[in-house]
């Protein structure tokens, strides 16, 4: 009995730390040592899913709990932790989202390539990690990533899930290497909605949820100032960076071609 009490706190602190509120900003703990065997390990990601050209973001709420939160889960057996980011931000949001490579500081080295571009000042790394315990034994670890709803052709590429059928998760096309932000936001017709998938749930809890695309600023309010929140500030930060340096690079190829 009191190794299930322990338990069954260790978890609500768990689920606390997840959503901290707090007036501060937040900012990185210090550098731990730790170590965990498979046993008492579980990886998983979140997600923050942005619509570009309307500048909002995917927030999702919990009907019967009451608090809003972003989209997040324990990675599959066998599966890369940036697909089990794309598909928990589709099963809790319902909205097909693939990762976006943005502009963001990180310690990952480039890959080897004497050939360089302003293309690889872009990553799709994650741009928070969360260490929560799901035990006195057990580790949670969870990496934060940034997506974009993904364009009507990248919709229609991905075959519906059959009426009354379970059809497993079908991941999305990557965002194309060669396509601007500008040249995306081109891909849809003026004020196209991004579609949000019914039913994608995939158990009694996550039927709970509700999602809705809203500006930046009301979602970090709704957010309330936790790790979240900085996980949409830190990506729509990194969205306009890359904006910035494309049109910059546009600017003076013009200028070039111009002369």
């Amino acid at each position: 009995m009191g190794n299930d009490a322990s338990t069954l706190a260790s978890n609500e602190k768990g689920k606390a730390a997840l959503y901290e509120i707090t007036d501060m900003p937040p900012s990185s703990d210090n550098p731990v040592v730790a170590s965990f065997d498979s046993e008492h390990l579980t990886v998983g990601a979140g997600v923050a899913i942005f619509h570009i050209a309307s500048s909002r973001v995917v927030v999702c709420y919990h009907t019967m709990h009451g608090y809003w939160f972003l989209p997040k889960g324990r990675r599959d057996v066998n599966e890369e932790t940036s697909a089990a980011a794309e598909r928990e931000g589709f099963e809790e949001s319902g909205y097909r989202n693939r990762l976006l490579p943005i502009v963001q500081r990180h310690r990952q080295p480039q890959a080897y390539n004497p050939a360089t571009s302003s293309l690889d000042l872009l990553s799709k790394e994650p741009v928070w990690m969360q260490l929560v315990p799901v035990s006195r034994t057990s580790q949670y670890v969870l990496f934060w990533y940034i997506a974009e709803t993904i364009p009507p052709g990248a919709e229609t590429s991905v075959p519906p899930r059959a009426e009354g059928e379970a059809s497993p998760y079908q991941r999305p096309p990557p965002f194309p290497v060669d396509l601007s932000l500008a040249q995306r936001i081109q891909l849809e017709p003026e004020g196209y909605e991004p579609i949000r998938h019914e039913d994608t749930g995939v158990n009694s809890e996550e039927a709970q949820y509700t999602s809705y695309l809203l500006p930046i600023p009301e979602a970090m309010k709704k957010l309330q100032g936790n790790i979240m929140a900085d996980v949409v500030r830190k990506g729509w930060e990194g969205i306009e960076k890359r904006r910035e340096m494309e049109e910059k690079a546009a600017k003076g190829a013009s200028n070039v071609n111009s002369n």
